[in-house]
């Protein structure tokens, strides 16, 4: 059976990965696998550097697209994928390998999974999440600071001259494009419930796309 692909996309700290894990927590283990962009991004030493010498990892080149797209294909043909986790150089972090099993539900999630076209055509839903600058900017700079080690000078400079030039000009435009646009400035609650009920019958009769 081919699984019911699901793109999960929006800017930095719109709160992709929260409605994501709300989302699984519905759903069994092996009916519902997530793979995400945040693990195929390339080498610190091939990426980008800006005028100032900062490595910018906000743009599609940034990332290894046609690995992705292949590990795509192998979890819908049924194959089970081992991945190293990609720790964003934090000297703290001891990298895992991720095990990534097929399910009836795939979910990929990121910044440029509706971007990049090869992507686009293996999904069958497309979703966008989105949240005012000063809010996704407040969810930045907690989790920056908190699971990847950057200071704050770090977080705005960034924000300012990487995340918010390519979402204005790169992931914004998608937006018309998608299939849901789910606003998360306070909650989605509302949305998660019609979205876990239309994902329930799609489990129920697996030929429906």
């Amino acid at each position: 059976m081919t699984p019911y692909t699901i793109g999960i996309t929006g800017g930095s700290g719109s709160g992709k990965t929260f409605f994501i894990k709300e989302l699984s927590a519905h759903f069994r283990a092996d009916e519902i696998c997530l793979i995400s962009q945040d693990h195929y991004y390339k080498a610190r030493d091939v990426q980008v550097t800006d005028d100032k010498g900062v490595k910018n990892f906000d743009l599609p080149g940034s990332i290894e697209q046609q690995l992705l797209v292949e590990d795509i294909k192998r979890l819908k043909a049924g194959e089970t994928l081992y991945k190293p986790e990609y720790t964003f150089n934090n000297p703290s972090a001891i990298p895992q390998v991720l095990e990534f099993r097929p399910a009836p539900i795939l979910i990929v999630e990121g910044l440029f999974v509706q971007y990049f076209a090869e992507i686009e055509r293996e999904l069958d839903l497309k979703i966008f999440i989105e949240a005012s600058d000063y809010v996704k900017l407040s969810r930045r700079i907690r989790r920056d600071s908190e699971e990847r080690g950057y200071d704050l000078d770090d977080v705005l400079y960034r924000y300012q001259y990487h995340v918010m030039p390519i979402y204005e000009s790169l992931i914004k435009p998608l937006r018309h494009k998608a299939d849901l646009i789910i606003p998360n400035n306070h909650h989605f609650k509302h949305a998660l419930h019609i979205l876990v009920s239309a994902l329930k019958r799609q489990l129920e009769m697996p030929g429906e796309k």
